[in-house]
C-alpha cells in the first residue's frame, strides 16, 4: 500500500514548501468532499460507521462522515498544501474557530445543484444551503476581524465546488416516488445545472471568493452503483450517462471561462478536468497501480451491495478487499483513498487540460 503515499510525500516535499501564505480552503459539494456535515443531520446518507474511515490516521482508523477509507481530495490538497489543519465540517462547534487556520467544508452528502436533489435522503445540505451557511460564517469572521480584514483574508482563501453528481444520477434513476427523475430533456438539465451554478459562483464572489475552483463531474456511467443497476457487465458503462456529462462538462468550461472575463482581473475562476483524470484511470489503471476498476472494495458489485454495518460498532458485516489501495473504488459510489490521491496530484500540479488557467499551486501562489 506504499506507492500512493510515496507520491503523496513527493507532492508535499514539492510544494508545500514554495507556500509563503498559510493555505485556507472554503470546500463545498457532495459525498465525495463530505468531511462529516450529514453527521449532524437526520439523513439517511452518513459515512458514519466503520469500516469507513479505516485509513483515517487522524482518527486512528475511525469513522469520521468522510465517505471512502481514508482521506478526501479536498484533505490531500490541503496536507499537501502545509494547510495548519484540514477543513473542518460547518456543522461541527469547532468550525468557526478553524476558519482562519484550515478554512471550512460545507460539503454535504447526497446534495446536489438542484435544491431537489437527494431528497429520497431526507437532510441534506444542497449547494444553496452550503453557500447560506458560508455566509453566517462569514458574518462571524466579520465581528472578529472586520470587514476590511474579513476581504483581505478571503481574498488568499480558495474556494473549491465539487457537486454535481447527484443530480445526474437522480435523472437517470427511475421515475418512483420520492425518486423520481426531472422531467426535462438532457439539454435542459444540463442548462440548468450550469445557470444554477453560475449564480452560485457568482454569489461567491459577491461574498468575497477570489480563487475559486470548479470541479466537474467524472465519468458516473462507469461507478458500480450504476453499473449494477443497469446490469451492464465487466468493462462496460452507461454511454448515454457520460455524454449527458461531457456535455454539462463542456458547458460548464465554458461558464467559467466567460466569468473569469466578466469579473476581470480581481478574481480567478478555474476549471478542474476530473473527468479525464478519472477516465484514464479506468483505461490505464496498471499504469496507475491499481488492479481492479469495477468493483468496490467494500461490499459487492452483483447484487448490488452497499457498504454497510448491520449489529454493534466493531461489527462488520460486508467485505472488504484484502489491498485497499489496489481498488479504484471504495464503495459502489465513492473512489477509494488511493484513487483520491491520484485525482488530488493533478489538481495540484496538472497543465491546462487538468487545471485551466490555472492548478491549485499556481492559484494559491499567485497574487490578485
Amino acid at each position: 500500500m506504499g506507492t500512493y503515499y510515496a507520491l503523496f510525500f513527493i507532492i508535499s516535499c514539492l510544494f508545500c514548501v514554495s507556500c509563503c501564505v498559510s493555505y485556507t480552503n472554503f470546500a463545498f459539494g457532495d459525498s465525495i468532499v463530505d468531511a462529516g456535515n450529514n453527521n449532524y443531520l437526520p439523513s439517511l446518507s452518513k459515512a458514519d460507521y466503520s469500516p469507513y474511515g479505516i485509513d483515517f490516521t487522524p482518527s486512528g482508523g475511525k469513522p469520521t462522515g468522510r465517505y471512502t477509507n481514508g482521506f478526501t481530495i479536498v484533505d490531500i490538497v490541503a496536507q499537501a498544501m502545509g494547510a495548519k489543519t484540514l477543513p473542518s465540517p460547518s456543522l461541527s462547534a469547532n468550525a468557526a474557530s478553524h476558519a482562519t487556520l484550515g478554512g471550512i467544508n460545507y460539503a454535504s452528502g447526497a446534495s446536489g445543484i438542484l435544491d431537489g436533489t437527494g431528497s429520497l435522503f431526507v437532510g441534506r445540505l444542497p449547494l444553496r444551503r452550503q453557500i447560506d451557511n458560508f455566509e453566517v460564517s462569514r458574518g462571524e469572521m466579520v465581528r472578529r476581524m472586520g470587514e476590511n480584514g474579513t476581504q483581505e483574508f478571503l481574498k488568499n482563501a480558495i474556494f473549491s465546488l465539487t457537486t454535481g453528481s447527484n443530480d445526474i444520477i437522480t435523472y437517470f434513476l427511475p421515475n418512483l416516488p420520492f425518486v423520481g427523475n426531472y422531467d426535462v430533456s438532457p439539454t435542459s438539465l444540463q442548462d440548468i445545472m450550469v445557470s444554477n451554478m453560475t449564480l452560485y459562483l457568482k454569489r461567491l464572489h459577491k461574498l468575497g471568493a477570489r480563487k475559486i475552483v470548479v470541479v466537474d463531474i467524472g465519468p458516473l456511467g462507469c461507478i458500480p452503483f450504476v453499473r449494477s443497476i443497469h446490469f451492464l457487465p465487466v468493462g462496460k458503462c452507461h454511454e448515454e450517462m457520460n455524454t449527458l456529462i461531457r456535455g454539462y462538462n463542456q458547458k460548464l468550461r465554458t461558464s467559467v471561462h466567460h466569468l473569469n472575463q466578466e469579473m476581470g482581473s480581481g478574481s480567478i475562476f478555474v476549471y478542474a478536468n476530473s473527468y479525464d483524470v478519472i477516465s484514464a484511470m479506468l483505461q490505464n489503471y496498471r499504469d496507475y497501480g491499481f488492479e481492479n476498476v469495477n468493483d468496490p472494495c467494500c461490499g459487492d458489485f452483483f447484487p448490488l451491495s452497499f457498504c454497510l454495518r448491520i449489529g454493534d460498532e466493531n461489527e462488520i458485516s460486508t467485505s472488504i478487499c484484502d489491498d485497499r489501495s489496489k481498488y479504484l473504488f471504495w464503495d459502489s459510489y465513492h473512489p477509494g483513498e488511493a484513487a483520491n490521491f491520484i485525482i488530488a496530484q493533478h489538481m495540484l500540479n496538472g497543465d491546462e487540460n487538468t487545471c485551466s488557467p490555472l492548478n491549485v499551486r499556481q492559484l494559491h501562489n499567485h497574487k490578485l
